[in-house]
């Protein structure tokens, strides 16, 4: 079989709660429902670390953010280790980035052989999180619930303007594909920044919506003293203590986040029809998923970081060649499961030896209706602010266990109480299930040598960042280049502006020989 083509779509933030596919009833995504018609669902799909960098770095690497010294939004992936991006080059395909991806440090490709644009975050130490002040909570990116007091309406935004080059360049680069004469298969990650906070979107999008009908949090709120250590600290970390949300806030809130997620399902679809009219939509996989989710206002708080099915729940549906149509997987997966995934489908079962042991399992058996050989079995875990310690998580048969050194652990039974209102780990009931999480959780992590290591990267970092600010500063942000003498047509590197132009048609229309040959004048 021809080595089918990769296109991956994330969306930065986005809840798998909110979606029709996982039960939501409010926000309307068509290009989503179509991708989950056509093919699978995994329902309980999570990411492994609920921040953007470490998500990502884990997703790419198929390994825990932990075991790649990506421990909070400043943590350096290495150029050393292999992504899905290196194994897929070498397996002979093309490696194409559009979009955010949140590298940090020199290395903003990690195996893509091209970059279309810069990021839209940092790739500095400036966001490293330090456990060294425990004086008050600290947030290096300084986040705050400003963007939900000022949630609603606008007529364009810095989000709107990356994510518009980010799709633009996407659907010129499946064109481009499809007229290059090297027609190795390719994968194409678009990555884009909706619907991350802040909450406001344009009028048509907000207009899909009855402002009066707009749904309110399942989980009203809960005052910041009521609320376990980790979410208490949370607050502070994002400032909750600074604005009183009223209802009015909330709904404003929550329609712009409806918006933005209907405005990233409808570029889900420029770059669908792009695929459809190059002739790639057979041969290709799509993958929609997202690096974390958004807490929306549930239980009172905002954002990720946390480690609620909000803000880890992610949505992951794929359709192509052999998936099966309408399925639904309800057991665990996580975003480490894409790598191997991509090398079946690369290889037909056949994946390359790997450089690293991996945390991630093929998804290919589930894409295909066999879920016989899969545990039900999520490892997360968290390493940023918000926290003083390593926050681990393991979520296994509906059961989702927490332990963060010097907070009381967390247990909840998803089967039974899937918003997550009652903590039972300190219950009779479920005081065997309890110690054997726990016990598991001891055995798959050293927690004395991660948080060591955690303390030295960030003590590392910020003195790295610091030293780098005096003087002159030299940044490693991407630099996309465009070749001006090689775009269109250039006399003299092809003159025939005929040709040229005929070379640039899709579908390709073969030179008809001349009816009337020109004859050579005496």
């Amino acid at each position: 079989m021809t080595q089918p083509n990769i296109v991956l779509i994330q969306a930065d933030q986005l809840t798998a709660k909110v979606l029709s596919m996982y039960g939501g009833r409010t926000a309307k995504t068509p290009h989503m429902d179509t991708i989950a018609r056509d093919g699978v669902t995994f329902l309980n799909a999570y990411c492994n670390n609920p921040v953007c960098g470490p998500s990502r770095a884990s997703m790419m690497t198929g390994q825990l953010s932990s075991s790649v010294g990506c421990y909070d939004n400043a943590g350096e992936l290495l150029s050393s280790i292999p992504t899905f991006a290196h194994y897929l080059r070498h397996l002979g395909y093309k490696t194409c980035l559009s979009g955010k991806m949140h590298f940090v440090g020199a290395d903003q490709l990690h195996g893509f052989e091209e970059r279309l644009t810069t990021d839209i975050y940092p790739s500095d130490f400036g966001w490293t999180a330090d456990w060294s002040q425990t004086e008050e909570p600290y947030a290096p990116s300084r986040m705050s619930l400003r963007s939900i007091v000022e949630a609603g309406l606008c007529k364009r935004s810095l989000q709107i303007d990356y994510d518009e080059e980010v799709c633009f360049l996407a659907v010129q680069k499946i064109f481009d594909f499809a007229r290059e004469i090297d027609q190795r298969p390719f994968m194409l990650m678009a990555s884009f920044t909706h619907p991350h906070n802040p909450f406001v979107t344009t009028q048509d999008f907000w207009d899909l919506y009855d402002h009066d009908a707009i749904d309110l949090p399942g989980v009203p709120h809960i005052p910041i003293g009521e609320r376990d250590p980790w979410s208490q600290r949370y607050a502070y970390t994002i400032r909750e203590d600074e604005h009183d949300i009223t209802e009015a806030d909330l709904r404003n809130a929550r329609h712009a986040y409806y918006g933005m997620v209907s405005y990233f399902d409808s570029l889900i679809g420029r770059l669908l029809k792009a695929l459809e009219d190059s002739g790639f939509s057979d041969n290709t996989y799509v993958f929609v998923v997202a690096d974390h989710g958004e807490m929306l206002g549930e239980r009172g708080t905002w954002f990720k970081f946390l480690p609620y099915e909000w803000s880890a729940r992610v949505p992951l549906i794929v359709r192509g060649p052999s998936v099966k149509a309408g399925y639904v997987e309800k057991k665990g997966v996580s975003l480490v499961d894409l790598l191997p995934t991509m090398l079946d489908l690369a290889t037909d079962e056949n994946p390359p030896d790997l450089a690293d042991d991996i945390h991630g399992k093929s998804l290919i058996d589930m894409m295909r209706g066999d879920n016989s050989k899969r545990p039900d079995d999520v490892m997360i875990e968290f390493t940023g602010e918000g926290v003083y310690a390593p926050a681990l998580i393991l979520r296994r048969d509906g059961l989702k266990y927490v332990h963060c050194k010097g907070d009381p652990p967390m247990l909840f039974d998803l089967n039974k109480d899937p918003d997550e209102h009652r903590n039972v780990a300190d219950d009779p009931d479920y005081a065997g299930i309890a110690a054997s999480m726990q016990a598991e959780i001891d055995s798959r992590w050293d927690y004395d040598g991660l948080t060591r290591a955690i303390l030295q990267s960030q003590k590392r970092r910020l003195f790295v960042q610091e030293a780098l600010l005096k003087g002159k500063w030299t940044g490693w942000d991407h630099q996309p280049f465009v070749d001006a003498t090689r775009a269109y047509v250039r006399g003299a590197v092809d003159p025939n502006t005929t040709a040229t132009k005929a070379r640039r048609r899709l579908p390709f229309v073969e030179e008809v020989p001349p009816h009337h040959p020109r004859k050579s004048r005496q």
